[in-house]
């Protein structure tokens, strides 16, 4: 079991940048993929990066490749993601997950409650 609670959300303005983070409780986080998914009003929850248990595999939507960066610090229980370049349609709930690494909801049955990213243009 793992419980998982983001931080960092905010209000920014286009072109500033946000660093979310995700603290783990549970034993077993170090063997967890990881992954960030957002989802905006009246669309699907999507994956925007994630990253294995030992972080040598990761993932990124093209969306946001270049710009935003996944990491993880197996000895604190926490997860991050640096968000550099922020745009107005980056605007969404940001929540982490634990899971198998896939790029689907599905596979990643332990869920953050969410926190909200606001960019402003």
């Amino acid at each position: 079991q793992v419980q998982l609670v983001e931080s960092g959300g905010g209000l920014v303005q286009a072109g500033g940048s946000l660093r979310l983070s995700c603290a783990a409780s549970g034993r077993t986080f170090s063997s967890y993929a990881m992954g960030w998914f957002r989802q905006a009003p009246g669309k699907e929850r999507d994956l925007v990066a994630a990253n294995s248990w030992s972080g040598s595999s990761t993932y990124y939507a093209d969306s946001v490749k270049g710009r935003f960066t996944i990491s993880r610090d197996n000895a604190k229980n926490t997860v991050y993601l640096q968000m550099n370049s922020l745009k107005p349609e980056d605007t969404a709930v940001y929540y982490c997950a634990a899971g198998a690494m896939g790029t689907t909801p599905r596979t990643y049955p332990y869920w953050g409650q969410g926190t909200q990213v606001t960019v402003s243009s």
